[in-house]
């Protein structure tokens, strides 16, 4: 009875996300065939300007190289004592943009975090915490970068002010990781005094679990690794806010402030992205995107133009560079489909 339940459920899991997917990009094309112009979005898609485009590829495929660097100084300051394979550190960051640009549930962050733990000397046990704190500590900086896009869109397009207004909900399963790394240890060692062998031999364990995810945000101690981890990650944002304002030229879009425009743009499709609801967020990244540029004075069907354009850059860079990081490290794509997200939910 157990097994037919445990075969049951991922069946179910399942079920829901196709069908949740199929019933999001019905609205889409519901909307798009009675509210949008279609030929317009045709007509903006085929009279982009190419340069604008190869320039939106080229800074895409930077800010990839340049969040690779700063997770290689978040590693570094984590294990001093570990060689860092720098090259595979580059790679598996494009592998995990690739995966969680293709599968639902961001796959490709538990797949980058597995890939490198392998690669490392010592035991997977306990590296593979300290190396997920370590992408924690990236995810710090990039909510600081989030706050820096959110004051400059807000102030820049005031009718943003509502439709942005549910942003700080995005933040609540950061904010709530932050606690738990924080505020946990001090919590379980109540719970280590605890009566019951068996609640005092658990919390130990996640004690020690959450003490080495905790080793992985030594970066922001460190004088020598600190500063560079978080200026290449601001400079990652910085590119991809300029491929976005690269690809508003593209489409010889003129709002108010491009630089503004192109800000909440980047600010609404990462928000959107924390929970994606689809393969590739498509359809609810769109949308995003249409939301942005009507607040900006830019019509639905332009708005659903830029939206597929940029969506398809992100994409087009992804594979660029993730498939052949794939090939490099020996992997293929079943393995980044089921392989790594297997392993990565296995307790080792």
């Amino acid at each position: 009875m157990q097994e037919g339940a445990k075969s049951w459920r991922p069946r179910t899991r399942h079920q829901i996300i196709i069908g949740v997917t199929i019933a999001i990009l019905a609205a889409a094309v519901v909307l798009a065939l009675t509210q949008l112009n279609l030929s317009q979005v045709w007509r903006s898609l085929t009279h982009a300007k190419p340069g604008w485009v190869i320039a939106a590829l080229v800074l895409m495929a930077t800010s990839l190289f340049t969040r690779g660097l700063s997770w290689i100084q978040v590693l570094e300051a984590a294990l001093p004592r570990t060689p860092i394979p720098r090259a595979s550190v580059i790679r598996a960051t494009m592998i995990g943009v690739m995966g969680s640009a293709v599968f639902p549930a961001r796959v490709g962050e538990a797949a980058r975090i597995v890939l490198i733990t392998r690669r490392l000397e010592g035991r997977d046990r306990t590296l593979l915490p300290v190396v997920a704190g370590t992408v924690f500590s990236q995810t710090l900086i990039n909510i600081g970068a989030l706050a820096i896009l959110a004051a400059a869109a807000l102030s820049g397009i005031p009718a943003l002010h509502g439709k942005l207004g549910g942003l700080s909900g995005v933040l609540i399963v950061p904010a709530l990781l932050v606690v738990l790394v924080l505020a946990g240890p001090s919590v379980l060692r109540l719970a280590r005094r605890s009566r019951s062998e068996r609640v005092a031999a658990a919390a130990a364990t996640v004690a020690n679990v959450l003490a080495l995810g905790r080793s992985g945000l030594t970066v922001f101690a460190s004088p020598r690794h600190g500063p560079a981890a978080v200026a290449a990650q601001l400079v990652a944002w910085t590119l991809q806010w300029l491929a976005c304002w690269a690809l508003l030229e593209a489409l010889s879009l003129h709002t108010t402030s491009n630089a503004v425009t192109a800000a909440g743009v980047l600010l609404a499709v990462n928000a959107s992205a924390v929970l994606p609801a689809t393969p590739a967020n498509v359809g609810v990244f769109q949308a995003a995107c249409i939301a942005v540029l009507a607040a900006a004075g830019v019509g639905a069907g332009i708005g659903l133009a830029y939206g597929i354009l940029l969506q398809a850059v992100e994409l087009v860079t992804a594979f660029m560079l993730g498939v052949p990081a794939l090939l490099r490290e020996g992997l293929g794509w079943r393995d980044l489909r089921s392989g790594l997200r297997s392993q990565a939910t296995e307790p080792l």
